[in-house]
């Protein structure tokens, strides 16, 4: 069997992680900052400025008061942004201006390995994110301690289906700046309309109808189910499913594309 035909991907895939890990132990505190005062920032603002203007948030059967609501939701939207942007600008400039990926292909080891690669680093980034922001939530006494851990699966699954799509956008963006345009149309839409700052069901019917076909908003479902402590309920298996699926086919596009773009 030829080792460097499509679709071949072995375990020579964790050598481009470890890469990566490596290169991000040199800067470490850097990454690590962003996510450790993002939710301490939302909190402050919404859970103290916003605390006389909003009331407590009527959700699965109770209430709950506001930044209780928004906080597995900024768990959820830091595992978007971890792993979408680490493999759209950082994978970008490591393929077009660094030129680490032809470098690395000059190694026996295959263009899908090397995407596989980044884009499980991509959700690597994403599981970390969530386990900072959830430590810092749980400090605040803002999510489920003993359910927490879940968190760390849902990251992984999150991030590998986020991490595919940034990489399906490297695939065909000519330049650095159009990455502008997923970022504004579709990764800041559903920020914003995923149920993250309010109940879907606040939503006109075909606005609800339009938010449960995003992924962000499914991940929120179940970062929120993990923060309430109620992951056992079984129409949460729809949600886990649409994420399934979601990686499912990003995946297999992004290797795809990239091999289109790096094989001449």
């Amino acid at each position: 069997m030829n080792l460097f035909s499509p679709h071949v991907i072995t375990s020579r895939f964790l050598a481009i992680w470890y890469r990566n890990w490596v290169v991000y132990l040199k800067t470490w505190l850097i990454s690590f900052m962003p996510p450790l005062l993002e939710p301490i920032l939302y909190i402050a603002a919404f859970g103290v400025g916003f605390r006389n203007l909003i009331g407590d948030v009527a959700y699965h059967g109770g209430s709950v008061s506001y930044v209780a609501f928004i906080a597995p939701a900024l768990v959820a939207s830091g595992i978007m942004n971890s792993s979408f942007f680490e493999t759209t600008y950082s994978s970008f400039v490591r393929m077009y201006y660094l030129k680490t990926f032809d470098a690395i292909m000059a190694a026996p080891v295959s263009v899908e390995e090397v995407i596989t690669g980044e884009i499980v680093w991509g959700a690597t980034r994403s599981v970390m994110t969530s386990i900072i922001i959830a430590g810092v939530l749980a400090m605040f006494g803002l999510i489920s301690v003993p359910w927490a851990v879940m968190l760390v699966p849902l990251a992984l699954l999150g991030g590998l289906g986020f991490g595919a799509l940034g990489m399906i956008f490297t695939g065909v963006v000519a330049n650095i700046e159009l990455f502008n345009l997923p970022s504004f149309l579709l990764i800041t839409p559903m920020f914003l309309f995923s149920g993250t700052f309010f109940p879907l069901d606040t939503l006109p019917g075909w606005a609800q109808h339009v938010a449960l076909a995003l992924p962000l908003t499914h991940l929120t479902i179940l970062a929120r189910a993990i923060g309430f402590g109620y992951p056992d309920d079984p129409r949460l298996l729809w949600s886990v499913g649409y994420l399934v699926v979601f990686a499912a086919i990003c995946f297999p596009i992004a290797l795809l594309l990239m091999r289109r773009r790096l094989v001449r």
